[in-house]
């Protein structure tokens, strides 16, 4: 009995040697398999293809990735946690072939449906990750997939943790009909559930992304990105080509084709997204308040001192001279770890207004700065520095994610005013800017409002009112451009000279009229001539008057700036 015993456990052995072996050949066979780059014929060993994360390292095109590989590359190691394996879909309407088909697609890619999601730490920090497997049906969204992402936002939403979804989808499950098509209300009404408990959602969008889930999930993130290439839309090339004939141009619907056109924050390389969905994690941590500590040193003395006698059109030419530093520079200097987002999530992205989350001192922040770029072909595209309507827009959808987020915000203003073309009131910029206005005045977070150059109109009062307001020397603030107010009370635009010091535009003039709260010293001849003293000056006094706003209550603070706006001009009346 005893040698039976024995020999059997030989027999084990020796099959659990072979079979050991067998998946040791495989998994070689496998690694050596040539695969070849679609876009340009490339060919290289699987092993190689993995190294360069399946992009191909001849022509940069995007291979599309297993769901696992996916959560290999994005989490931390061995800290993927999966839930929900054992959902997996059926055939509720009994529709022919459809139980073969979900059979076939299991064995296949050994997976029971299109999306993997659980728990994972990304760069430290714990989260909910969703990702879709377009081996498996185009991973189309039936019931199945529709409960487990439904699932991993609960899950997000009363663990208090942020939710990463990777989506890739060729839409809804054409075998399972209206229960399918329903997956896209139940997903979207989840995502609001998790929106009104302040919670974090980051989408990124992989190719393909269509039909049904671009029209759902996927385009609600707080953070929208997508992979370089990835097709993106609702209806499809070929949906759309067989049902009105029309041919779509080449790079339509592409990652890139959706930045422009404002649907997206950012086209981010496969290799760098896993630290910018860090960095996004960590700016938006929330707990206990860092509090703001300024250099008293720096700031002393420098704030309020005496300031160079200049005529005031001799303080607008200081202003709009081109070597002055742009929004940028500021950002550059004062902000670090800063994720810029882009677009209005409606028509275009708009490069004058550069808007995203950074830390200031340690503390996260909303930054909003205008940008009247430096070279030719700069300031040209972004038309000297003059917003579009969805440039303010974005500035209203980071001014309510600010709101939501419990984040203060700093905005950096340079603008000869609001873009007054054709295109611009066709697509309402009266109506951007009251809005941006009407947001403004009731964020529940500390505003700080710079002024580094000009500031025309109300282009750049959409952006330059808040809780306290900071002036460079050099810096104006006027109802209108000179030479505009000019031509209209003068006409005759060539007076501008004049029309400066009947304006009362710069800064020390609105200091006394109580609308600016503290001026900035320039060296020299100014900012564009001395700029790290203005840097250093600045950093603490937007230190010291935010960490000062940050002490009051979301409710104070919008009550204190209510006040503020009441009292201007009334005193005078």
């Amino acid at each position: 009995m005893e040698k039976i015993l024995g020999d059997k456990i030989k027999l084990l052995r020796f099959v659990k040697k072979i079979s050991k072996s067998s998946a040791m050949l495989e998994e070689m066979r496998s690694e050596n398999e040539i695969i070849e780059c679609k876009g340009c014929g490339f060919q290289a060993p699987k092993n190689e293809w993995r190294k360069h994360l399946y992009v191909c390292p001849k022509c940069g095109k995007y291979k599309n990735i297993a769901a696992r590989v996916r959560i290999k590359y994005v989490c931390d190691d061995d800290s993927f946690r999966e839930f929900g394996r054992w959902i997996k879909g059926y055939n509720p309407l009994d529709f022919p072939e459809y139980d073969k088909k979900l059979s076939d697609m299991e064995k296949k890619t050994d997976m029971p449906e299109a999306v993997v999601t659980g728990t994972c730490r990304i760069g430290g920090y714990k989260a909910v990750i969703c990702v879709m497997d377009s081996r498996f049906m185009m991973a189309s969204m039936g019931m199945a997939v529709g409960e487990k992402i439904t699932r991993a936002v609960e899950y997000a939403t009363k663990k208090k943790l942020p939710l990463v979804i990777f989506s890739a989808s060729g839409g809804a499950r054409m075998q399972e009909g209206m229960l399918s098509l329903m997956q896209m209300a139940k997903t979207s009404a989840a995502i609001g559930k998790l929106r009104e408990t302040g919670g974090l959602f980051i989408s990124v969008m992989t190719n393909p992304t269509t039909g049904g889930v671009t029209a759902s999930f996927a385009s609600l993130g707080d953070v929208q990105i997508a992979e370089p290439g990835a097709l993106i839309g609702f209806a499809g090339p070929r949906v759309i080509s067989q049902t009105i004939g029309e041919k779509l141009p080449e790079g339509f619907q592409s990652a890139e084709f959706l930045y422009e056109h404002g649907l997206l924050d950012g086209v981010v390389p496969r290799a760098e997204l896993k630290g910018y969905i860090t960095r996004l994690i960590s700016l938006h941590q929330k707990g206990k308040r860092s509090q703001l500590a300024s250099d008293k040193n720096e700031l002393a003395g420098k704030i309020e001192e005496e300031l160079a006698s200049r005529s005031a059109d001799e303080r607008v030419l200081i202003a709009r001279n081109e070597a002055r530093p742009t929004g940028r520079d500021y950002i550059d200097r004062l902000i670090s770890d800063f994720c810029e987002f882009g677009g209005d999530r409606l028509h275009a992205e708009d490069v004058s207004i550069v808007c995203g989350v950074g830390r200031f001192h340690g503390v996260s922040v909303v930054v909003i700065a205008q940008e009247r770029g430096k070279s030719l072909d700069e300031k040209i595209s972004h038309r000297f520095g003059m917003p579009n309507p969805e440039g303010y827009r974005k500035v209203e959808r980071l001014m309510k994610h600010a709101d939501r987020f419990g984040l203060p915000i700093i905005t950096f203003v340079d603008t000869p005013g609001a873009y007054p073309g054709k295109e611009a009131e066709e697509n309402g910029q009266g109506s951007a800017i009251a809005h941006c206005l009407l947001t403004l005045s009731r964020l529940r977070v500390p505003v700080v409002n710079v002024f580094v150059g000009e500031g025309g109109s109300g282009g750049a009062l959409a952006i330059g009112f808040g809780d306290c307001m900071i002036m460079l020397e050099n810096s104006v603030f006027s109802i209108l451009s000179p030479e505009g107010f000019a031509s209209i009370i003068y006409k005759d635009s060539s007076r501008w000279k004049e029309a400066c010091e009947n304006m009362k535009m710069t800064a020390a003039e609105l200091k006394e009229m109580g609308i600016c709260d503290f001026v900035i010293k320039e060296d020299g001849e100014g900012a564009h001539e001395k700029s790290e003293p203005v840097f250093k000056r600045l950093d603490a006094a937007i230190a010291e008057n935010l960490g000062r706003l940050m002490k009051l209550s979301g409710e104070d603070i919008v009550k204190q700036r209510y006040r503020r706006l009441r009292k201007v001009g009334k005193e005078l009346i």
